[in-house]
């Protein structure tokens, strides 16, 4: 066993209780610790004189103590020191709350340093709570660059950087190191030793962002080498060969003509069905792109060969709309068409199962009933998801169990960079619809605050007497959820909506609600039963309401630019003209940067440029769905330029050992199986 590779309980001061509390950072050995980065840094190294230092942030100031400190108690539970520091420039007031044990070791006439935030004016000033240290031992906690870590309780930051240091010690020269020696020197990256030590303990900013950039690059080419070995080893699978049909026939029987983008992304699917290789393709579009077409195409070139498919989709109702809709695409093939859902009767399941097993049946529609272990096909050659990131890997890969390496073909109207598309969706080929169908509406988009609520249920009241239906998104469920700010709750709005529209009907959904209910809830939306639904962002994925013009999204400012997007995308289905209106009282500059991209554009792709660069990759995905290991120190946002050189390095490397089986290569090849034995439920 390796240094680190020891346990953090063999560490000088982590007993039980510490180490248990270190485990819920994710911190279980020497390695994990030296690998814990610090999330920012307080630069203590400049020193400034008392009446010369700036107001109101943080400073580090030398002085010495001019009185004995004298301690009062204001009331029971709260005690202070007082005290007066003095320099060349001039004298501040010290106060400490709760701190008693600092009136014995702060002493007249010694000189101390100072770390804290100075109040007052230009005559009097004033700290509170500094950190100090004797002038003579100076280095623990001024002058010097501290490191600040993601903490819990417990664990405090005065602690951790005490456990890191000695975790380095113990570890000495044998630090992990995964990069081959070659792409150090090629790349200019520091050594591994002098990059773990500087990044806890920088000398100074230049040396940080030395082994800042060593870091950076390590991550994203573990990842990048991790993505090309999925990409090879799926390269290698044979498929059913799907004889390779002209689309003009399927096209010639549409009512309309599909878009340059749709043709293009059908051309791609075909090439690879014919291939004799197993596709893996995604289908990445904005919604209303018209994915869904591409889709059909592959499943009328799979059934003329013999074969059957299935389509499975996150919800019973966008089942249902999915099975009408590919209903209407291939009904002019005389192609059988059949849905199984979880509400259907059993004697209707057993039905369609029958039929399915017995070859039947030719595309069956469906939701997660179609994992179920008695659904067997007769000869499965392709299985299409909707909305990837709603299924996990898992159960993408229990359906395509059910066929002997059937054809993938995954569709996502969740708009992302190409850079960071190529990262997440390794082991996919993608391909864009980056054009709309004509005729398709565009949404007008507008922030405006709490001032307007009534001009805006006015404009509710209009929209809903010419027939329209209307939207409504909430952050939450319910109103007593933890926030720091008041946000609204579904629940509580829609009684507040009602009470302000009794004469109209006003629906709820949510989260928390079993699917039926929900189901029940939509079907009614759809069936124009409802003319106003509440929701939290249950209603972001996919759901067809063409009578809806009027997206109203609550405290906007709490959703991410490509969720608000989403959102958006539920309006403006039909011929209507139609709005979306984002509520949002929020004062800082990033969140009101967020919302006037979204007024500027209904282009998905910019959209998610934008939000990529703002926030990073979590919100394309929701929590850990998103198919990527967590990054500790990379931000797939600002780090674009240093993702590409280190896929190229990643190519070029495994274009030489394709295995990783060189020796220099080892420690490599051992993080990327770590990465994939950490990921598996979510790397794609």
């Amino acid at each position: 066993m390796t240094a680190a590779e020891q346990t953090i309980g063999s560490l000088k001061g982590v007993g039980e209780a510490r180490a248990k509390a270190l485990n819920k950072l994710g911190i279980f050995t020497l390695g994990d610790l030296v690998n814990y980065f610090p999330r920012s840094y307080e630069d203590r190294t400049h020193f400034q004189p008392i009446m010369a230092a700036p107001l109101d942030e943080p400073v580090c100031i030398r002085a010495m103590v001019a009185n004995a400190p004298t301690l009062a108690r204001v009331r029971r539970g709260m005690e202070l020191v007082k005290l007066r520091a003095v320099d060349e420039s001039g004298s501040m007031d010290i106060t400490f709350f709760n701190q008693t044990w600092v009136r014995n070791q702060l002493h007249q006439g010694e000189t101390y340093v100072f770390y804290g935030r100075l109040s007052g004016n230009l005559t009097h000033r004033a700290m509170t709570n500094p950190d100090w240290e004797p002038e003579q031992r100076q280095g623990e906690k001024t002058g010097r660059i501290l490191p600040k870590y993601p903490l819990c309780q417990g664990v405090s930051n005065k602690l951790l950087i005490g456990y890191v240091r000695s975790a380095l010690d113990a570890i000495g020269p044998d630090v992990p190191d995964a990069l081959p020696q070659r792409i150090q020197s090629d790349y200019g990256l520091a050594q591994a030793r002098y990059a773990y030590e500087t990044i806890h303990f920088p000398a100074d900013f230049g040396a940080l962002e030395l082994a800042r950039r060593r870091f950076i690059f390590e991550e994203l080419f573990v990842l990048a080498c991790a993505m090309d070995r999925l990409r090879a080893k799926r390269q290698a699978l044979r498929g059913i060969p799907v004889p390779k049909a002209d689309p003009a026939e399927f096209y010639a029987a549409l009512p309309f003509q599909p878009t340059g983008a749709q043709r293009r992304a059908v051309a791609q699917a075909l090439s690879d069905m014919a291939s004799g290789m197993a596709m893996n393709r995604l289908v990445q579009g904005d919604v209303g792109s018209g994915k869904t077409l591409v889709a059909a195409a592959c499943i009328w070139a799979v059934c003329r060969s013999g074969r059957q498919c299935a389509f499975m989709a996150p919800t019973e109702i966008l089942a249902e709309q999915h099975l009408a809709t590919l209903r209407g695409f291939l009904a002019p093939f005389h192609l059988r068409v059949e849905k199984l859902t979880g509400s259907m009767t059993a004697k209707e399941k057993r039905e369609t199962k029958a039929a399915l097993s017995a070859g039947e049946i030719d595309l069956i529609v469906g939701t997660h009933a179609l994992l179920t272990e008695d659904v067997a096909f007769s000869d499965l050659a392709l299985v299409v998801t909707d909305e990837q990131h709603r299924f996990g890997v898992n159960q993408r890969s229990a359906l395509s169990g059910k066929g002997e390496t059937p054809h993938v073909l995954v569709m996502s109207a969740t708009p992302i960079p190409r850079t960071l598309a190529l990262i997440i969706y390794g082991d996919l080929d993608v391909s864009i619809i980056d054009e709309l169908p004509p005729g398709r509406q565009k949404v007008d988009t507008f922030t405006v605050d709490e001032s307007y609520r009534q001009r805006l249920y006015g404009f509710i009241r209009k929209l809903v007497g010419e027939g329209r239906q209307v939207f409504v998104v909430c952050p939450m469920v319910e109103e007593n959820e933890e926030s720091d700010l008041p946000l609204k709750s579904a629940v509580e709005h829609a009684q507040a909506l009602q009470s302000a529209f009794p004469d109209l009907r006003v629906g709820c959904i949510h989260g928390k609600m079993k699917p039926k209910d929900k189901d029940a809830v939509m079907a009614a939306v759809v069936a124009g039963e409802l003319d106003i639904l509440v929701s939290t962002t249950v209603i972001e994925v996919g759901v067809d309401v063409p009578n809806a013009a009027l997206m109203i999204v609550e405290n906007a400012e709490r959703f991410g630019l490509s969720q608000l997007h989403q959102l958006r995308g539920r309006v403006g289905r039909g011929q209507h003209k139609s709005w979306c209106i984002l509520i949002s009282d929020a004062k800082n500059d990033e969140a009101k940067a967020r919302l006037k991209a979204m007024c500027e554009t209904n282009d998905g792709f910019k959209i998610s440029e934008e939000d990529l660069r703002l926030r990073g990759p979590g919100d394309f995905f929701g929590s850990r769905q998103h198919g990527l290991p967590e990054m500790h120190i990379a931000d797939l946002g600002a780090d674009v330029r240093t993702l590409q050189t280190a896929q190229d390095a990643a190519k070029a490397l495994l274009a030489s050992d394709p295995e990783l089986a060189a020796p220099e290569n080892a420690a490599l090849c051992a993080r990327v199986q770590h990465l994939f034995a950490a990921s598996e439920r979510t790397m794609n």
